[in-house]
Parts: C-alpha cells; structure tokens; sequence
C-alpha cells in the first residue's frame, strides 16, 4: 500500500488574509493553507476520489468572520473535489473570547458549496455543548441541525449513503459526536446504526468528528476522516498540550495508520479557548483516494 503525501499547495490556493499583524501572536496563523494527501488502497478501484474536508469553522466574530468564511468556501469551490465533507463545530465554542453568532446565521455561508457527489456534513461536539437550544432541552432539539435543513443542505447522523463514482460504488458512513456532553458522558455516536446498511466487505468512509473512534480498531472503513483536535492548536517542543484527545498527540493531526487502517485528521479552521494558533495553521484538507497500480 503506498503511503500518503502532505503538501501545502501553493499556485492553486491563494491564502484568505494576510493575517493581521496588529492581532500579535492571536493573528499569526489567520491564513489557511491547503493540505493534500494521496493515498493508494487497495479496496479501491474506481478513478482517483477527490475529497475536500472542512473542519472546525467555529464561526464568529472577530476570528472566522462570516466573510472570512464565504471566502474559504469560494476558494474550496475551486479545488474541483468529487464530494465536500463538513466535519463539524460550526459553532465557537462558549469559552471563546468572541462575538458568538446563531446557527441560523452560521449555516448559510456552506450553502453556495456543491460537488458531483455532493456535500455532506455532520455534527460537532461544540454544535451540542455551546447550542442554547440543545442545552435548554436536553439535546431533545438543535438549532444547528434545524438552520442547516434551512439552508437546504440537512445535515447526516449516525447513517450511510450509497454513492457512485465511475465505475466504483462505495458507501460514506456518517457519525454524531462521541463528545457531545463531554469526555466523562456518553456522545450520541452510534456505529452500529451508522454502519447497519452497509455490505460485508463494502468500500466505504467513515466521517466523525472526533478522530478517537479510530482507536476502537474498527476495520469495515478504508479510511477515517475527522477534524476536532484543531492540530492542538500550538505546539510547545514537538508537543500538542491543548490536543481535546483521550489518546494525546496520537491523533493530533494529519495522516494516520494503524496496519492497513487509514485516518485523516484536520487541522480544522477556527479556534476553541483562545484564538491562538502557533506552528499549526489553520488549513483545509484535499484527500485524494486512488486505486493501487
């Protein structure tokens, strides 16, 4: 099996900023990059699956600003991806310093995206925790889940969707979150359910948003794609301190393995705590999915 790539792209993305140098250390990684990996499998035959991720907007002001995000939106329009992942936490998390804004405001910057084989998004744990409405009833209701039906984009739970791409049929299997109410709480992950109709044996992708289901050894996905830990949002001497993992730095960031099993977890866009982000920029993911040769 050949090993994926990273590359930051240069002539094809053009960083949203420059990052504003009155903001200091705040603002020093304000531009996302693009990331691309490549990888080979072998339970894929079809032509080469171009999948763009984004993570973690955690939408407000004045740090992932609305417009700052149309932008990121245009600019992901251009990388001409076979399907778009959104893998959670539109909303700021509560303990952020920041004007926080409502889904219903939030959910319509992710409307002008489009893709052959659609967009598909999913929960946070923040899109639990920091909704008012979800707080007020017991997770009964979500604003985020009712703005997204609004905006003419529903968002998936714990399902699969059969897609098609050439001659390669294949399955996305979407997940809620597993930290919903926190580390110490049940989530509303339910892997059973999600993977319920999926075929022995069938290609597919698993899309949660927090990288530790990976640790569960699960073998039906040909690959993991999440978002979550914001890459730890800094690094102190090759450690990720803030990384919000059961398992550290394990599944900070970046690609993955486990043997033959494949994750991918995004650094993700915005911020959780503190608008900080140092030796970690803020980046959207482009995976690309080819057959071995």
């Amino acid at each position: 099996m050949k090993a994926s790539t990273a590359l930051a792209s240069r002539p094809a993305w053009a960083p949203i900023g420059p990052p504003n140098p009155a903001k200091g250390i705040f603002g020093l990684w304000g531009a996302p990059q693009l990331t691309l990996h490549r990888l080979a499998h072998p339970r894929w035959d079809g032509p080469a699956l171009r999948i763009a991720v984004i993570a973690d907007p955690h939408v407000c002001l004045p740090w992932m600003t609305p417009d700052r995000m149309r932008a990121i939106v245009d600019q992901v329009m251009t990388l001409d991806a076979d399907i778009i992942l959104l893998a959670g936490d539109f909303l700021a998390d509560s303990k952020m310093p920041c004007k926080h804004l409502p889904a219903s405001l939030i959910a319509p910057l992710f409307a002008p995206l489009d893709a052959p084989l659609g967009v598909h998004g999913i929960l946070g744990n923040h899109d639990w925790k920091d909704c008012p409405r979800a707080r007020a009833t017991n997770h009964a209701e979500n604003s985020v889940i009712d703005a997204f039906i609004a905006s003419g984009r529903p968002l998936k739970g714990n399902e699969a969707t059969a897609l098609r791409h050439g001659d390669q049929d294949f399955w996305l299997v979407t997940m809620d979150s597993q930290m919903s109410n926190g580390r110490k709480y049940p989530g509303h992950e339910n892997p059973e359910a999600a993977f319920a109709n999926v075929p022995d044996g069938a290609p597919c992708i698993l899309l949660a948003h927090e990288p530790d289901y990976f640790a569960k050894g699960d073998t039906r996905p040909m690959l993991q794609i999440s978002g979550h830990t914001h890459g730890g949002q800094f690094t102190i001497f090759g450690r990720r301190p803030m990384t919000p993992s059961n398992y550290g730095d394990r599944y900070a960031l970046g690609h993955v393995t486990d043997g033959a099993r494949h994750l991918f977890v995004s650094a993700g866009l915005g911020y959780s705590g503190l608008p900080l982000r140092f030796w970690v920029p803020p980046e959207v993911m482009l995976i690309e999915l080819t057959a071995e040769t």
